[in-house]
């Protein structure tokens, strides 16, 4: 679907092309005069803007939410025929949909605010409360009485109750106050149930009208909604916080999924790209094998599930929980389930990018934690892969139960590397507050990390380069 992304000043140029990374169909529209670097130049911004939203072309405008307002208003004849219009501030703090709600206004706010690491502006009271618009169902879905919609969500946003006759996993996973005894009704006709005819209007048990919405269902045509027994387990990394790391692959597991299964604050970071139908299942940060398990359980009844890891899910992710569960478990219902993995970009990767390539040659990756294994272990590990001179990336530096091993590491590799090796310390990655810091190994101290943190250690050939501009890089050349 083509976007037409429109800009007034070459000001808002960069923020456009950031937005349009995420769109690949978008096409630039700057002011002639005004801009460069554009791909369509225009004369007149009104005439533009309303052949565009004429020819039902979804509309980003980044400017002022009033100058797109006042140039379309003589067009605003009929909400169902509207495409999408949104305001995005020139500084890329606020994504506002104005327009074109029924034709997924909504949902373009929310995936362009993805990308610019903030929250839409989301006004529409029933989408908010109930996490859903009904007045604009997925696709494959056809609302049957349009016109009984609003006094019908009035209801609900006064209080009352909806019974469901038949299915629809985005009705099912949303926020809708149903009841069994709903005073209002929704009722989903499958193509499967009965044939797309003038019978389905003298439905007996639920006409439709203003206390009874009749949606048309056919699944085939519903690429967005999760099928019956798809039996789908996707296990996903979303890195380590930035929205702009997000690969593809992921974005489309997660806008598709029917279930997210993750530590709570994994879900949060995801948030952005999660559409209303799909349910959100939150766990605390150490119970990773019941994580496993109620995915696996999930997807056997025929859900199609995500399981989120921060970073990759194979490196000290929920990958190899997973299978972990799947190997020692073995419950029959799981055999048949589809399972994929999803690479993202780690912890050690995105740290390493921050600061230049101090894993640029051969290293090594080595967790502190000793709730799996034991210290001895790991002491081992670190010894061997010092001598070896191999660089290091430190996963799970410590926490506030766990104090004393980073002190306990440092004393270990000090006995075969030199005191200035350069140490790397990245806190936050991709999220508020990041910090990238360098510092000799013999200064490295407990307080310089916490379970945000990933350390990497130099090898005996890693070196710090210095731009004239006072930049600080860390590599360690390809060659030994």
């Amino acid at each position: 679907m083509t976007i037409a992304v429109v800009v007034l000043s070459q000001g808002g140029v960069p923020l456009a092309r950031k937005v349009m990374a995420s769109l690949p169909d978008a096409i630039l529209y700057g002011l002639k005069g005004r801009t460069t670097g554009v791909d369509i130049s225009y004369i007149h911004f009104g005439e533009t803007l309303r052949q565009l939203f004429q020819a039902g072309i979804p509309i980003l405008g980044v400017c002022a939410a009033g100058i797109l307002i006042r140039t379309l208003a003589p067009l605003l004849n009929s909400k169902w025929q509207e495409p999408p219009v949104l305001a995005i501030a020139e500084d890329g703090s606020a994504v506002v949909p104005l327009l074109g709600g029924l034709q997924g206004a909504n949902d373009l706010a929310r995936q362009v605010a993805a990308g610019l690491q903030i929250v839409a502006a989301i006004t529409t009271s029933g989408d908010l409360r109930f996490q859903t618009a009904l007045l604009a169902p997925p696709p494959g879905y056809r609302l049957a009485n349009p016109d009984d919609a609003k006094s019908f969500i009035a209801d609900l946003l006064a209080g009352a109750t909806v019974r469901l006759v038949g299915q629809a996993p985005w009705l099912e996973n949303s926020r809708l106050p149903f009841a069994t005894e709903g005073e209002l009704t929704i009722r989903v006709i499958s193509k499967t149930d009965v044939s797309f005819d003038a019978e389905q209007q003298e439905c007996l048990d639920c006409q439709p009208g203003r206390d009874c919405l009749v949606y048309y269902c056919d699944n085939q045509l519903n690429p967005s909604e999760p099928q019956p027994n798809s039996k789908k387990l996707a296990i996903v990394g979303i890195g380590p916080g930035s929205s702009a790391w997000l690969s593809p692959e992921v974005k489309t597991i997660l806008q598709t999924a029917s279930d997210w299964v993750g530590y709570k604050t994994y879900l949060d970071l995801a948030e952005p790209w999660r559409l209303p139908h799909t349910q959100r299942h939150e766990s605390d940060n150490r119970v990773e094998l019941d994580r496993a398990r109620q995915a696996l359980d999930l997807a056997a009844t025929g859900r199609s599930v995500v399981l989120m890891s921060s970073g990759d899910p194979g490196i000290y992710g929920m990958a190899a929980a997973l299978f972990e569960v799947l190997d020692q478990e073995a419950q029959p219902a799981w055999q048949d389930v589809e399972i994929q993995v999803c690479p993202g970009i780690s912890a050690m990767q995105a740290a390493a990018a921050q600061i230049g390539a101090p894993l640029g040659h051969d290293f090594c990756v080595i967790s502190l934690s000793n709730i799996l294994k034991p210290w001895e272990v790991i002491a081992q590990r670190l010894t061997a892969a010092a001598q070896a001179d191999f660089a290091i990336a430190i996963y799970n530096p410590l926490s506030q139960q766990r104090t004393w091993q980073l002190e306990q590491a440092r004393t270990l590799l000090l006995q075969w590397r030199s005191p200035q090796t350069p140490v790397v310390l990245a806190r936050n990655l991709g999220r508020p507050g990041q910090t990238v810091t360098v510092k000799p190994l013999v200064q490295l101290v407990t307080e310089d990390a916490d379970m945000r943190t990933v350390i990497l250690i130099g090898s005996s050939q890693t070196r710090i380069v210095q731009q004239s501009n006072g930049k600080q890089w860390v590599y360690t050349p390809r060659h030994y």
